[in-house]
């Protein structure tokens, strides 16, 4: 029994999944922004939200683990600590603020990223000092916000032209440590909510797990060019979903 959710939803939902942890595998992102729109539809943005941050941590942790030894601990340090404290203040206010004002709001901020990494800005540009922590803490509120933080933390973590392995290694373990802060806020809001989905969420993790292994294979024989131009072209199809989705 899976609540009011019917297995064939769910069974869509576990294919996309799948899909879910095999792009995130290849670009650092992609889980959340992907799985929690479709959940939306069913069941209301701040249960959907909840849902998808457990699957969202047993993919994250996998590819950590099996990238650990790629991580920039520099970058990782630098970006990931004020992702963490954002990411705990997003969470904090998650359920009183506009949701759909903040997805526009995201959306619009992942197509000016995607024009700029298309047009090479992103190569010559690093951000130094207060921006880089800003980015760090922008990515990790609209993560605790709107449950979609990795468009945005991609589009920061392009500016340090790390190869595509260190970029997806360092991308995860950031993830993580939001993950980690936000999930308590979540489970404490929708708790018996989530225990009554506890076979979808189930069902999400173990796509997540199998499309993350999957995804490593297209990972590994990637360009640093290819990727570059992959990560700008996935981080404007999310702007484009986020700023024209339906109310």
């Amino acid at each position: 029994m899976l609540a009011d959710i019917s297995l064939r939803f769910a069974l869509v939902l576990s294919l996309l999944a799948v899909f879910a942890g095999a792009a995130a595998s290849v670009v650092g992102f992609g889980i959340g922004s992907l799985l929690t729109p479709f959940l939306a539809l069913r069941m209301g943005a701040d249960v959907a939200i909840a849902v998808v941050v457990l699957p969202h941590l047993a993919g994250g942790t996998l590819r950590g683990w099996r990238l650990r030894h790629h991580i920039d601990r520099t970058v990782l340090l630098r970006f990931g600590a004020l992702s963490a404290a954002g990411a705990l203040l997003g969470a904090l206010f998650f359920s009183r603020m506009a949701p759909l004002l903040l997805t526009r709001i995201l959306g619009l901020l992942l197509l000016l990223t995607a024009s700029a990494g298309l047009a090479g800005w992103t190569e010559r540009w690093q951000p130094r000092g207060l921006l880089a922590w800003a980015l760090g803490l922008l990515s990790g509120f609209f993560g605790g916000v709107a449950g979609n933080q990795g468009g945005l933390r991609a589009a920061g973590l392009s500016a340090f032209n790390l190869a595509p392995v260190t970029f997806v290694a360092t991308s995860t373990v950031i993830g993580i440590f939001i993950d980690l802060v936000r999930a308590p806020v979540y489970v404490n809001a929708a708790g018996p909510r989530l225990l009554e989905l506890w076979q979808l969420i189930g069902m999400l993790s173990a796509g997540v797990l199998l499309g993350t292994l999957a995804g490593e294979r297209l990972l590994l024989g990637l360009s640093a060019k290819t990727f570059r131009a992959l990560i700008s072209t996935a981080i404007g199809i999310l702007g484009l979903w986020f700023l024209f989705v339906p109310a």
